[in-house]
């Protein structure tokens, strides 16, 4: 796999400004061959050829149904997928910070890969760039980045970090610090880390659940950083950084969507944090036992949430018909 820092050692006998060019041309201009750089000579091309090919190695799977494009990577024998929506006024890249996932979260098919390993920042900036490429032929580029494909970032808090500084360089990807988000299941040493980064960078919260004894059972990190803990870290990083925070609320049919638990939810979230925060309603893609809500059921939580003044906001299913929920190409890969 290529790399600036490969990059950089295979021209290391050239000016520095050679280097620069080389980089800008994969990164910024998303270059798929060294024969498209033609600042370089050839010999240079030739050389960086053998050293440095471009080559990204992926599966892509286009959905039917929306603009949704889903890819499997291949990392080094681990199986890694992001998944690119398009929207009319941005193009969200969701990527992976780790092949497969420790937590094991119920609901959530990368939970049942086990942990396989930490991703580098130069493979999770990969993922970007893979589909910089794919949007290069209609002259568009990715313009948001979110942290919430396969695995826990703030498990993978360094090299998630130094990848988000590569994606908003403006000598590389040039993405704001506000169009990037950061999904976390409630790590609290990430989330206190995170409040003293000095990019305006967005987080959210993975809840899922009202209170302890469910959010255990579908997510069993909740025996570590229970609910009322977690909260209070979040209110401080709001504290520190007024900055909004997202709190994700996944909707399984019968199990977390009666207008009970939206009452509950919305004590919860009024008693643990300031005003800075709002509600996503994820509608479940489904990968096993659970299915997801009606969208009456969907529409009464929404209403209870609102009644009680709570800003909500709903995220729809992208690529159903794609496998686009984390986990389900690989696993069905094997």
């Amino acid at each position: 796999m290529f790399t600036i820092k490969k990059i950089s050692e295979a021209l290391v006998a050239e000016q520095k400004f050679r280097i620069k060019q080389a980089v800008k041309a994969i990164y910024q201009q998303s270059v798929e061959s060294w024969d498209e750089v033609t600042v370089l000579s050839k010999d240079l091309r030739e050389k960086l050829k053998q050293e440095c090919p471009l080559e990204i190695e992926a599966q892509i799977f286009r959905s039917d149904e929306d603009d949704t494009i889903k890819a499997l990577f291949d990392f080094s024998g681990d199986k890694v997928e992001s998944v690119l929506m398009r929207h009319k006024d941005r193009n969200t890249v969701c990527v992976s910070s780790q092949a497969g996932c420790p937590l094991g979260c119920a609901f959530c098919l990368t939970g049942t890969m086990g942990k396989g390993r930490n991703l580098t920042a130069d493979e999770i900036i990969l993922q970007v760039l893979f589909f910089n490429r794919i949007l290069k032929k209609e002259n568009e580029r990715v313009t948001n980045v979110v942290f919430m494909g396969m695995g826990e970032p703030f498990l993978n808090y360094d090299n998630v970090m130094l990848a988000i500084k590569k994606l908003n360089d403006p000598e590389l990807f040039g993405i704001g610090a506000r169009k990037i988000s950061v999904s976390t299941s409630g790590i609290i040493p990430g989330i206190v880390e995170f409040a003293k980064e000095p990019l305006q960078l967005n987080l959210s919260i993975s809840l899922h659940a009202p209170n302890d004894k469910l959010r255990s059972e579908l997510m069993p990190i909740n025996e570590k950083y229970p609910i009322e803990k977690v909260l209070q870290k979040i209110n401080n990083y709001i504290e520190e950084t007024k900055r909004r925070v997202m709190v994700e609320y996944i909707m399984l049919d019968k199990v977390n969507d009666s207008p009970e638990q939206a009452r509950e939810l919305a004590d919860l979230l009024k008693k643990n944090l300031r005003e800075l925060f709002f509600v996503n309603l994820i509608s479940y893609n489904q990968t096993g036992k659970f299915q997801p809500s009606s969208r009456q059921a969907v529409a009464d939580f929404k209403k209870v949430l609102e009644s009680n003044g709570i800003e909500v906001v709903e995220r729809f299913r992208y690529g159903r018909d794609i496998n686009a929920a984390c986990g389900q190409l690989a696993t069905n890969e094997g």
